[in-house]
């Protein structure tokens, strides 16, 4: 645990930050905020200011609702800034097993909820004008490594299409991954439509310049280091430059919980992974023209998935790394290692860009959103695809923060619910990504 602390922890050293410095200063979003300093009131305080705390603060601020939103860091500083830019349509978990396990009206409203993150994504790009978010509706394809795993994918892409009418998945055969990837380890794959691709660090900063622009405070630099309930039922947060009083709070800290005890319960409800990326210098001319030339994120079917993606005319590679610290070297020359299997022309392109980060995993694999107490709601774990999520479930948990009751379907969460175990979380990641590693390797 971190001790609380008002100066910020240095940002990732990604190509999203480099690409932002290189960007020019015309119309770029000022999101600068500085820290709290001296007492605040207002109806809703929400803490994290990542894409669900922001969205959460957009959702109040249509409705006329006084907030504030606090980080203990800057702007786009956590998985809001660091992640691979994938916008997706999806849930861990499959829709046919939902269907299996749930119910079929619970699999309509699940796929429902999935599709409204996309289009959640779409209105902020929209309404705050978020052009160097560079969003690109181009979907996103699923390669497969073994004809068991595009039997699967096929299943589900044809389940989707006969029971919910969904024709946004196509079949894609190995002639055509080879062609679209440039790569020859696919047997097959499916494709998206509707999903994309985003510069996640614009975007988080974009929303934040729009907000501050409407009004709503953020503060940057301050950590919660004390929540408490007040004498009149709202809630008294501590920070070390002044003191919020709300009558709600909503909790937007995902897989970075822990850096203060005041939210360090939320971090029990999850099981952070390290997810690591890297990307190349510009690829060769040649290289740049024959690999994937339809500007799509693409994932793969192993259980210890990787997926990659081309941004500015590089290779972005990125994937799960169970077994190293955050910025530690071996996951990333790992990455490299993967890279090169998958892409042999890459063998001499040197890699210019290394980061990782922490991704939010619940023992469920869904996200949570719902209420800890009377005056608090919380909203994590995106298990890997929060871009979407994380920009429409901030907006539910607004609206249950002022005691209405959103759609949630399979995501609503009574209480908390923390890890089994959570304290041996670490040696269990690193236990269960170990089993997958060996089934990947033998094509189980």
């Amino acid at each position: 645990m971190r001790a609380p602390t008002a100066r910020p922890l240095a940002q990732a050293d990604s190509l999203w930050r480099a690409m932002a410095a290189r960007a020019p200063t015309l119309d770029a979003p000022v999101a600068a905020a500085a820290p709290l300093a001296g007492d605040l009131d207002v109806e809703v305080a929400i803490i994290g200011a990542g894409y669900s705390g922001l969205a959460a603060a957009y959702a109040l601020q249509k409705r006329g609702v006084g907030c504030a939103v606090l980080d203990a860091n800057t702007i786009g500083w956590g998985a809001s800034g660091r992640n691979g830019g994938v916008v997706s349509s999806k849930f861990r978990l499959s829709f046919p097993s939902i269907a299996d396990s749930h119910g079929l009206d619970t699999a309509r409203r699940m796929h429902r909820l999935a599709h409204d993150g996309v289009r959640a994504v779409e209105t902020l790009i929209d309404e705050f004008r978020l052009e160097r978010a560079r969003f690109e509706r181009t979907g996103s394809l699923r390669c497969a490594h073994t004809e068991r795993a595009l039997a699967a994918s096929v299943a589900e892409a044809e389940w989707l299409r006969t029971t919910l009418d969904d024709t946004s998945m196509t079949v894609q055969s190995r002639a055509q991954i080879e062609h679209e990837t440039g790569s020859k380890g696919f047997v097959g794959g499916v494709l998206s439509a509707d999903a994309g691709t985003i510069l996640p660090l614009e975007y988080v900063r974009g929303i934040a310049a729009g907000l501050t622009a409407r009004g709503v405070p953020i503060f940057e630099s301050t950590p919660v280091v004390d929540m408490a309930r007040n004498r009149a039922g709202g809630v008294l947060l501590r920070a070390p430059g002044g003191t919020v009083r709300a009558q709600q709070v909503i909790v937007a800290t995902n897989a970075y919980s822990n850096l203060t005890e005041a939210t360090a319960q939320f971090h029990r409800e999850l099981v952070p992974f390290r997810s690591a990326m890297i990307a190349t210098a510009p690829l060769p001319a040649e290289l740049d023209a024959r690999l994937m030339v339809n500007r799509r994120s693409y994932t793969e079917t192993r259980r210890m998935m990787k997926w990659f993606r081309k941004v500015d005319g590089r290779m972005l590679f990125g994937g799960r790394d169970a077994f190293g610290k955050e910025g530690d070297a071996s996951g990333f020359d790992a990455l490299q290692r993967a890279m090169v299997a998958l892409f042999p022309d890459l063998k001499d392109v040197p890699v210019e860009y290394r980061w990782s980060g922490y991704v939010g995993m619940t023992f469920n694999a869904l996200p949570h959103v719902g209420r800890s107490d009377a005056a608090t709601t919380f909203c994590v774990g995106y298990n890997g695809a929060g871009v979407a999520m994380a920009s429409l479930i901030g907006q539910h948990a607004a609206a249950l923060a002022l005691g209405e009751k959103p759609e949630l379907a399979m995501l609503a969460q009574d209480g908390l619910r923390p890890v089994p175990f959570h304290s041996l979380r670490a040696p269990g990641v690193r236990l269960v990504a170990a089993c997958y590693q060996l089934l990947d390797a033998v094509g189980a």
